[in-house]
């Protein structure tokens, strides 16, 4: 059986991808270098919007491209440059990016000289932006929260984390606390590490992510033994809840917050956070009481394939990120 059970969990980790704490949208930066001339800097991932081929973001129409785009292909990426000259004000003109599609989103930061940084979020749905003289509270909030959000429901190890953690802890005040003491320690090592009180090496961190799950998945297979990790989950979820917390800060370091506009992004790519781990944690409450009421028998079955194949693929990441 644990044959079996390893080998679907090999085919598993197939399926998974392997860079998995990165927030991976196409980023752009449209920054003012000295008074009208602006400099088009963006990162389009190969597994980004549409096909591998090059995207160029569209700048405002008082705003011309000098010669042509200078690209650069790397293994994982399309990085792209251009330099711009813009006739009067950017303000009221719009930043969009053609060829979008799906679920694939974009990440832009607007920086005009002295003056406040402004993030927007592109999607399929709205590809372009409009500059605004100043940046609105409520749409930095918006678009932190939905960064946020999709951050942990797109993170893999940040959700198989969390997924481990609920199959180990199972039902009841338990799962909740477990979930509130994770909660409570990423957001402090968050909140101290994006305003500058404390900070990790982001690779170094990412293995230690991948180690920890590895910890919960071999926890999960010793089911029947009253382990450590089993009788204190809140303890074990505050600690590695600090230790994810770095990841976290070191994705939204990425993209970077709006200058005057801090605390309100950072709020809300946090609560974005927590709204994206309570879907998860619904989810797989869900998806559980399901199996015991259709297949009692089959419980413990499933929850030890789900352990071999995060473990897995834990170990993988884990390798890849010590050596990779």
């Amino acid at each position: 059986m644990i044959r079996w059970l390893a080998a679907f969990a090999a085919l598993f980790l197939a399926a998974v991808p392997a860079l998995a704490d990165e927030i991976r949208p196409f980023t752009i930066e449209f920054a003012e270098r000295t008074p009208g001339q602006w400099s088009l800097d963006w990162k389009q991932s190969l597994a980004g919007p549409g096909s591998n081929d090059a995207v160029i973001p569209e700048v405002p129409a008082n705003c011309s491209a000098q010669g042509e785009p200078a690209l650069r292909a790397g293994a994982t990426a399309v990085i792209g440059h251009e330099d711009v000259i813009c006739e009067g004000p950017v303000e009221g003109g719009m930043v969009s990016l053609p060829g979008l599609v799906g679920n694939a989103d974009a990440l832009l930061r607007v920086t005009p000289l002295g003056r406040e940084v402004q993030s927007f979020r592109l999607t399929a749905s709205d590809p372009a932006a409009t500059i605004a003289a100043r940046p609105q509270k409520w749409q930095v909030f918006k678009d932190y929260f939905a960064i946020g959000t999709e951050h942990i429901l797109l993170g893999w190890d940040h959700l198989l984390f969390v997924v481990a953690l609920i199959l180990l802890v199972r039902t009841g005040w338990p799962v909740v606390g477990a979930a509130t003491a994770f909660t409570l320690a990423h957001s402090l090592t968050l909140v101290a590490t994006t305003l500058g009180y404390t900070g990790l090496p982001q690779r170094p961190v990412e293995a230690l992510i991948a180690l920890s799950i590895i910890f919960l998945a071999v926890e999960l297979t010793h089911e029947h033994r009253h382990t450590w990790t089993r009788r204190w989950p809140w303890l074990i979820a505050f600690g590695f809840g600090l230790l994810h917390g770095f990841g976290f800060a070191g994705a939204l370091r990425e993209i970077g917050l709006p200058e005057g506009e801090v605390p309100a992004a950072l709020l809300a790519f946090n609560l974005g956070v927590e709204a994206g781990q309570l879907i998860i944690v619904a989810a797989v409450l869900g998806l559980r009481q399901i199996v015991r009421k259709l297949a009692p028998h089959g419980e413990a079955p499933a929850v030890r394939f789900a352990s071999y194949a995060i473990g897995i693929t834990a170990s993988y990441w884990l390798v890849d990120r010590m050596f990779g």
